[in-house]
């Protein structure tokens, strides 16, 4: 048989058994692992000294960090700076948004007679949102689920994130947001910038209203629920939400994020969304949700963010596949699932806060990695994240050698 068809045939069967390889809890081993050059360009066809390159670029970006790399089911990087190590439970940020958008998702499904209109059902009612009575806004009546997951629901942007409108962008003005203090009521009242859906801006009060309908439907925190439906079945060790902020300790977890994991639980997380929302033999997240997120959303037609997710579907990050879709958060914390290349990515960074023990109350052990205290500008500014991020992406997937 010739070479070729031969080489072909052993990459089906290695992506065959990445499809059928699921990582045992960290307890029990780990991620399955690869450490040598060779076998990390025979076994994932990947290239390590692009990785190594992928990963100096990283190291360029925020003062603590790291990157993580699987393909095929194999862990083939995984190296750390600063404060950031595999047992660390940093404030990941708005990355956490991505957790509120799955753990929806899975409602949609589990409670699907709540939502007979599904994305489309209106959620400023008594039934699912009783505590925004009277409504300080009537247009808030026409927001749909799916308008807050994609942050088309019309609510004013943070700080001075612009709004857009089929891809014009429009300043917008700064308005009172979100109150730890009272972060229910805060979300609620947070004005609209325009009617739902005639607009999109990045507005942390979406997810968080999303998980207020979560809490009384399903009837348990967002944080109760995400350990039940993905953190259990998966096996991921100690982890929680940043709930301490400084005297004061918010009484509901922030659906706009801040999610503490270890990296490697992280990179379940996404390894579940790579596999369409299966874990082994269990069906944990509907891929018909999956396949929605990293799809150009009717919810919303303005910008490239879907479900809580940045999407790539129209192809603006020009070195990486139109199916990739990640979750930033601030600090430079990114993760990456990029289906057709069978490839997930988690770049750590953040500051020395976001590391702190205050923050969630877990026991972290400390390690020390080499340190950067004035990150290198890369490329221009180390905190230029929305460029660094795509670019620590297109780096990482020019590494692959073979498909």
């Amino acid at each position: 048989m010739p070479r070729c068809i031969l080489g072909l045939l052993f990459s089906s069967v290695l992506v065959l058994q990445g499809a059928d390889y699921f990582p045992p809890p960290d307890s029990q081993g780990g991620w399955r692992q690869l450490d040598d050059a060779a076998s990390i360009r025979r076994l994932a066809g990947m290239d390590l000294a692009r990785l190594e390159g992928a990963y100096a670029a990283t190291e360029h970006t925020t003062p603590n960090g790291g990157l993580l790399v699987v393909r095929h089911g194999y862990l083939v990087y995984e190296k750390y700076f600063g404060l950031a190590h595999r047992n660390a439970n940093p404030d990941m940020a708005s990355t956490g948004k991505a957790f509120t958008s799955i753990a929806c998702g899975i409602m949609l499904q589990e409670f699907a007679s709540r939502f007979p209109q599904g994305l489309n059902q209106k959620v400023f009612t008594p039934e699912f949102l009783p505590e925004a009575f009277p409504l300080d806004d009537p247009r808030k009546a026409d927001i749909t689920l799916g308008q807050l997951l994609c942050m088309s629901a019309g609510f004013h942007g943070e700080g001075t994130s612009p709004g857009m409108v089929k891809g014009e962008t429009v300043p917008l003005q700064p308005v009172p947001g979100q109150d730890i203090r009272n972060l229910d009521q805060s979300s609620l009242r947070t004005p609209l910038w325009c009617a739902p859906g005639a607009g999109y801006s990045y507005s942390s009060p979406s997810p968080h209203i999303a998980s207020i309908v979560l809490r009384h439907v399903t009837g348990q925190e967002l944080q109760d629920y995400i350990q039940r439906k993905l953190a259990q079945p998966m096996g991921w060790g100690q982890w929680s939400y940043c709930l301490y902020r400084g005297d004061i300790t918010m009484t509901h977890v922030n659906g706009a994020g801040s999610t503490a994991l270890h990296a490697t639980d992280a990179l379940r997380f996404a390894y579940c969304l790579l596999h369409q929302g299966r874990w082994e033999q269990q069906q944990l997240v509907p891929a018909a949700y999956i396949q929605q997120c990293h799809e150009a959303s009717p919810y919303n037609p303005h910008g490239p963010f879907s479900l809580q997710f940045e999407h790539n579907a129209d192809g603006h990050v020009a070195g990486a596949p139109h199916d990739a879709f990640y979750k930033s958060g601030a600090g430079g914390f990114c993760l990456y699932v990029i289906p057709s290349l069978d490839l997930i990515i988690y770049k750590l960074g953040g500051n020395d806060g976001q590391y702190s023990q205050a923050l969630t109350r877990l026991p972290q052990p400390l390690e020390k990695n080499p340190r950067r205290t004035t990150p290198t500008p890369y490329p221009k500014n180390p905190f230029n994240e929305g460029y660094s991020l795509t670019r620590i992406m297109e780096l990482v997937c020019s590494a692959v050698t073979e498909n």
